[in-house]
Parts: structure tokens; sequence; C-alpha cells
């Protein structure tokens, strides 16, 4: 039950960072609900990285305590700077 349930909570998690990233980035971003949990989930893990080369706990700090601020703030720079990047690369596609 356990990984079942850490599987289920990066699913809630990646879509609330997710949509907290989508609603703070500028412009219209055309994805639909299924990638925004991705793109939120590789978000909280970009952060987790960018937190460890602050001199936080890194990744392992989302997953001691996924619900702090400083966890959320820095999974939600994580998320923008991965919608960004996405953005980029997919920009002549449509």
């Amino acid at each position: 039950m356990g990984l079942l349930w850490a599987i289920i909570s990066w699913i809630i998690i990646g879509g609330i960072i997710g949509l907290i990233a989508r609603a703070i980035m500028p412009g219209k971003q055309a994805m639909g609900l299924g990638l925004t949990i991705v793109l939120g989930v590789i978000g909280a893990i970009v952060g987790g990285f960018i937190g460890g080369l602050l001199g936080g706990n890194g990744v392992s700090g989302i997953l001691d305590n996924p619900w702090s601020i400083w966890t959320i703030l820095l999974a939600v720079i994580g998320a923008l700077i991965v919608m960004f990047i996405y953005n980029l690369v997919t920009k002549n596609r449509a």
C-alpha cells in the first residue's frame, strides 16, 4: 500500500503544483490536465534539486514534507522552469 499511496500523492501534488504554475505563467499554455500533472511532478523534482543546491534537503525534502511552504514554493519555481522549457520546445509545432 505504501508505493500506491506514494504514486497517488505525487499525482495529486503534481496536479496542484502544475495548476499553480500554469496560473502564474503568462500567456496561454496549450496542454491538458495529464500533461499539467506530469510537468508539475517533474517541476517538483527540479525544485527539489534547486533546494538541494541552495543548502536545503533537496528532493528528499519533497518526500519528507511535501506540504511545507518552502517545498511548495520550490516546486512551483521548478514547474515554471519546466513549463517554460516545454513551451520553447513545442512553440513551432502548433
